[in-house]
C-alpha cells in the first residue's frame, strides 16, 4: 500500500501466500501488525483499558503506532499505563535458538522450584535486563529456603491462626513494602522487607509474640508477590523429607557397626530408634525401617 509520507506506518499490507486474506478497495490483503493489535485489544478490553505490557523493544514503533491509531479512533488513550519488561539474558547473552541457549519455562521448572524462579525474577526490577545463570537461580532457591526457615523457627503451622499484632516496627515495614510496590512495582524493595521480617522472626531477643507477628506479616505480604501459596504442604514436606534422610543416615551408621561386628552398638541404635517409634528389621538383603503402628 502506498504511503502519503515515508515515515507513516503501514495500515494495510498485501497478503503473502498462506496468510489470511480480506477484500479491500486496494485489493486482497490484511491489516498491518499495529492495526491488528489495536483491533484485538479494543474488541476484548474496550476502547481504553488499564495496563498494556510488552518487551522494551516494542516501545517504538509498535506501541507508539498502536497508541496513535487508538487515539485517532476514539479520542481516548489506548491504555492508562504502559509497562515494558527488560530482556532475559543467559550467561550474559540474549536468549535465542540460534545460540542454542534457549529453554522453556517447562524445562527450568523441571530443575528448580517454582518459587525460586519467581524470586529470581522479582529480585530485579521488571524494566531491567536480567542475566540468568545457574548460580543466580540456586542463590534464589537458598533465599526462598531462608524465608521458610523463619516460619519453622516460630512453628508457623501450629500458630498461623493467631492474631497479627502490629507494632510500630511492623507498621513501618508494611509501609516500606507498599511504598516499594507503588514505586513502579519495585519488587526488589518489597522482597527486602520480607527478609527483614524473616530476620525478626528468628531474633531470639524478641518476645515470641513479636517473632510470630513478624512471620505472620511476612506471609501476608509475601502472598501479594505469589509466595507461600502452598505453605502447609511445603513446610510439612521439607520436615518429613529431612526426618527420613536423618533416619537413613542413622541406619547407615548401624550397618557399618554390623559390618564391624559391633553388635552392642548395632543393638543400641536399634533400641534407641525403637524408643522414637521407628522399627528396624534386618534381612539378608539389608536393613529396613518403618514407623510403628
Amino acid at each position: 500500500m502506498l504511503k502519503r509520507n515515508p515515515s507513516d506506518f503501514t495500515l494495510w499490507k498485501k497478503s503473502k501466500a498462506g496468510e489470511p486474506v480480506w477484500q479491500s478497495p486496494w485489493g486482497e490483503g490484511r491489516p498491518g501488525w499495529h492495526t491488528e493489535c489495536v483491533v484485538m485489544s479494543q474488541k476484548y478490553l474496550g476502547e481504553s483499558f488499564d495496563i498494556h505490557g510488552g518487551g522494551i523493544d516494542l516501545v517504538f514503533p509498535h506501541h507508539e503506532n498502536e497508541l496513535a491509531q487508538a487515539t485517532a479512533i476514539s479520542g481516548k488513550p489506548l491504555a492508562n499505563y504502559w509497562m515494558h519488561n527488560g530482556f532475559l539474558n543467559i550467561d550474559g547473552e540474549k536468549m535465542s535458538k540460534s545460540l542454542k541457549n534457549f529453554f522453556t519455562a517447562r524445562d527450568i521448572l523441571a530443575e528448580y522450584d517454582a518459587e525460586a524462579i519467581r524470586f529470581f525474577f522479582l529480585s530485579k526490577h521488571y524494566r531491567s535486563p536480567i542475566d540468568f545463570t545457574r548460580e543466580l537461580i540456586e542463590e534464589a532457591d537458598r533465599a526462598v529456603h531462608n524465608l521458610y526457615s523463619a516460619l519453622k523457627a516460630v512453628d508457623y503451622l501450629a500458630h498461623r491462626s493467631e492474631a497479627l499484632e502490629m507494632d510500630e516496627v511492623l507498621t513501618g515495614l508494611e509501609s516500606e513494602f507498599v511504598a516499594g510496590m507503588d514505586d513502579d512495582f519495585n519488587t526488589a524493595k518489597a522482597i527486602a522487607v520480607l527478609f527483614e521480617l524473616a530476620k525478626r522472626a528468628r531474633n531470639a531477643t524478641l518476645s515470641y509474640a513479636e517473632r510470630l507477628s513478624s512471620a505472620l506479616l511476612m506471609v501476608k505480604l509475601g502472598d501479594i508477590l505469589g509466595f507461600f501459596s502452598n505453605v502447609e504442604a511445603k513446610l510439612s514436606r521439607k520436615i518429613v523429607d529431612l526426618s527420613a534422610e536423618l533416619v537413613e543416615l542413622i541406619i547407615s551408621y548401624r550397618n557399618k557397626a554390623r559390618e564391624s561386628k559391633d553388635w552392642a552398638m548395632s543393638d543400641q541404635i536399634r533400641n534407641d530408634l525403637g524408643k522414637l517409634g521407628i522399627e528396624v528389621k534386618d534381612s539378608p538383603g539389608g536393613s529396613t525401617w518403618s514407623m510403628k503402628e
